[in-house]
């Protein structure tokens, strides 16, 4: 039997990863309103006013006194910042779905990361699903580009860039949990997310003399719509769902969920989006999920256990 504490960080992991998965529909809806940049800009704006007004009406708490905030910032530059450029310019060159896939590739990563930063070295049977898995992507690729899709290198290395950032945030956030609560690295991240992505916005309307249009995508309802659920439920809620799994969980445990990302998206690129659908999809995709649900089924030593327990029983007196 679970317990509350024992069940929350896996409500959690599914919770965030059911809100992502709807995020590739919406941000393909949003960007045939607005240029990526402007998408992002509005997106981490509201996120980050909607917290503030949360954390003035003491609904939420922040401390960042005393605390050393470098580690805060790189992990804010690397996801939302980097991360969100690349993807959305992979989802902006590529189909949602196939957008879903390659992301699927994250956890997979973290598992590989995992070595140096948490001690976690894989055995055989891990190596094989890893293998497993990244042969699922590399099979939908191939098969992708040989049936005319509408998915382009560019697409592909813009996401792929993605993954190694999204990757890179996993680690970090895991060890930010011992120092900091899941809503101050949240709420950094939002503020960090919102300076840069809106000065970007900024200067790039200013070169191309379109500064008078700056808010013209706000007037479209569908604009709007997608977002309020970006930047509310897929900013606010679903990284402090995945911050707050990640000081709970060890990374690798966390990031599986991520397979759910996957089938999420595919389903609402099809249904939603009527974005092609073909056999290979499913052979891939099967290939990819056993992948990252055999990588982490196949735990690390009890050395390394033992380190990430004691490492959660610090992350939780901290909170």
């Amino acid at each position: 039997m679970f317990n509350k504490k024992d069940t929350l960080p896996y409500l959690a992991s599914i919770g965030y990863s059911i809100i992502f998965g709807l995020s590739f529909l919406f941000s393909k809806m949003a960007l045939e309103v607005a240029s990526p940049f402007k998408l992002i800009s509005f997106r981490f704006l509201l996120a980050f006013l909607t917290m503030s007004v949360l954390i003035l009406f003491k609904v939420i708490k922040v401390n960042y006194k005393g605390k050393k905030l470098k580690e805060l910032l790189i992990l804010s530059l690397l996801q939302p910042v980097v991360y969100f450029i690349f993807e959305t310019y992979g989802i902006k060159y590529s189909s949602s779905s196939y957008a879903g896939v390659l992301i699927a590739l994250i956890p997979v990563l973290v598992s590989i990361i995992g070595i140096y930063f948490l001690n976690e070295v894989p055995s055989k049977s891990q190596w094989f699903f890893i293998l497993l898995s990244v042969s699922g992507v590399i099979y939908i690729v191939l098969n992708d580009n040989n049936s005319g899709s509408s998915n382009t290198l560019l697409g592909t290395v813009c996401l792929l860039i993605a993954i190694v950032a999204g990757s890179i945030y996993n680690i970090l956030s895991r060890k930010s949990s011992t120092n900091f609560s899941s809503m101050e690295i949240t709420y950094f991240m939002m503020g960090t997310a919102a300076i840069v992505f809106n000065i970007i916005a900024l200067v790039l309307d200013i070169i191309n003399g379109n500064m008078g249009d700056f808010f013209k995508p706000l007037s479209n309802s569908n604009f709007i719509i997608s977002l309020l659920f970006l930047g509310i439920l897929s900013s606010i809620v679903a990284f402090f769902l995945a911050n707050y799994a990640l000081s709970k969980l060890p990374a690798s445990r966390s990031t599986v969920f991520g397979n759910l990302s996957t089938v999420i998206s595919i389903f609402t690129g099809v249904f939603f989006l009527n974005e092609n659908f073909y056999f290979y999809h499913v052979i891939g995709s099967l290939m990819i999920l056993s992948g990252i649900i055999g990588t982490n089924y196949f735990n690390a030593k009890p050395k390394e256990n033992l380190e990430i327990k004691e490492s959660n029983n610090y992350a939780t007196n901290q909170g």
